[in-house]
């Protein structure tokens, strides 16, 4: 997965034409879709306003990370070897060729939908593979707005845990209301840990499924909080 800590790593989502509608919405409703309420119904300061019930740990840097899909991207035929599924490491066998961008994507997110229906996943400890699923280093399946990564010596395999505060994106502005506020109704899962020497103490990558259109990394999803407040259960 989450090999693209965005020196970069990332967090954003898409909601503007010409760059996707929003994400499937947390498991908590159903997935095919979320719908959004006007971006206006909201101040910013209200949803970023931690929730008072837990002790609430600030300064987190928090990222996105989605499941590319082959039919928004174009670019020059790249061919791919890997493994067929699952069971080695590193492999050579032939998987496919695709478009150039998307075979980029899925090395920085980590996971990717063919056309074919099939996922192609990546991690540092496998390379390529081809699967029925999207998964992360450890072969589970993501699940959108609830799979997370974090550094496991600080948030361990297990933790369950909300953000209660969305700070700021990285130009100082405060994140889109509607947005925060998606990200801060899921109940997220610590189920992935940064590839080694990347992440950092305070950095969390949380999953929010698969891209909803071209131009996704330029939508207002596709965006990295700082100074976010998480509660851990």
């Amino acid at each position: 997965m989450l090999d693209r800590v965005r020196a970069g790593l990332l967090l954003t989502v898409a909601a503007l034409a010409g760059c996707g509608t929003a994400p499937p919405a947390p498991p908590a409703q159903p997935t095919a879709g979320v719908s959004v309420p006007s971006m206006s119904a909201t101040t910013s300061a209200a949803v970023t306003a931690p929730r008072p019930s837990r002790q609430v740990s600030g300064g987190w840097e928090i990222t996105v990370y989605y499941t590319a899909v082959e039919r928004f991207h174009s670019g020059e035929p790249t061919r791919v070897t890997g493994c067929p599924k699952l069971d080695c490491a590193h492999g050579d066998d032939d998987l496919g060729t695709y478009p150039a961008d998307f075979v980029q994507a899925v090395t920085d997110e980590g996971t990717g939908r063919t056309t074919a229906g099939q996922y192609l996943n990546w991690s540092y400890d496998v390379g390529f593979w081809l699967d029925s699923a999207p998964r992360d280093t450890d072969g589970d399946r993501l699940t959108p707005f609830v799979s997370a990564a974090a550094d496991p010596s600080v948030l361990p395999h297990g933790t369950r845990f909300r953000i209660a505060a969305c700070g700021t994106q990285d130009d100082g502005s405060a994140p889109p209301a509607t947005i925060c506020a998606t990200l801060r109704d899921a109940a997220w899962l610590i189920t992935d840990e940064f590839t080694p020497g990347l992440g950092g103490s305070h950095h969390i990558d949380a999953y929010i499924g698969p891209e909803t259109g071209p131009g996704f990394t330029d939508s207002p999803w596709y965006l990295t909080l700082t100074g976010a407040g998480i509660t851990v259960d």
